[in-house]
């Protein structure tokens, strides 16, 4: 019972730790991009030993691995949830659509880690590879999926609509956030939202 005791509190410790570790390399990647941090000012920002990190993450492409999981799994379960989507298509698409580009709007830092990224994918493609698997992927098989199963909408490739879908979210963003183009090209998000739903569900008619 006892040891039961003192392996739930060392998984616990273990656990706030790698938290520790990925807050630190967050700002560590932001500061000076992948090729500028090290495992030592990983563990410098973290308030840790350099022994420490090296006990939980291999290198540091390894830790910049695990925290991108980390990030896309938060950010996947903050939109879609934790379950299979369900529901009319006119309603589901919408409330994806409004709260995806809610969230890309709102967590700066996660757009900041993606210009990193994007800037060092030259140099280290590896790096734009994981990404892709950790956050893309994941998205275009849920709404793949999504779309799949409403055999109303008469869809003929499930894929191409979902890559469709995201990548129309992910532009309106770029060019509205990310590139400051919101005076220059003036448009309400809904209007984005609602036409690619008209384009989808009309399809069915």
């Amino acid at each position: 019972m006892a040891r039961t005791k003192v392996d739930e509190v060392e998984r616990e410790s273990s656990v706030e730790k790698v938290e520790q570790i990925l807050q630190g390399a967050m700002q560590e990647f932001l500061k000076h991009g992948y090729a500028g941090t090290s495992m030592d000012k990983v563990a410098v920002a973290a308030g840790v030993s350099k022994a420490t990190v090296y006990s939980h993450f291999q290198d540091k492409e390894e830790l910049f691995k695990v925290l991108l999981e980390h990030l896309s799994r938060q950010k996947f379960n903050s939109i879609f949830g934790t379950e299979p989507l369900q529901g009319e298509p006119t309603v589901v698409l919408r409330q994806l659509g409004t709260k995806a580009l809610e969230h890309m709007v709102a967590d700066q830092e996660h757009r900041a880690l993606m210009r990193v990224l994007i800037g060092e994918s030259g140099r280290f493609p590896e790096l734009a590879q994981i990404c892709v698997r950790a956050m893309i992927k994941p998205v275009v098989e849920t709404l793949t999926q999504y779309v799949a199963s409403h055999p109303e909408l008469k869809i003929n490739d499930p894929e191409a609509v979902a890559r469709i879908l995201l990548g129309s979210l992910v532009h309106f963003h770029i060019v509205q956030d990310v590139l400051h183009g919101q005076e220059i090209l003036p448009m309400e998000s809904d209007r984005v939202i609602n036409t690619m739903i008209d384009l989808i569900v009309n399809n069915a008619k």
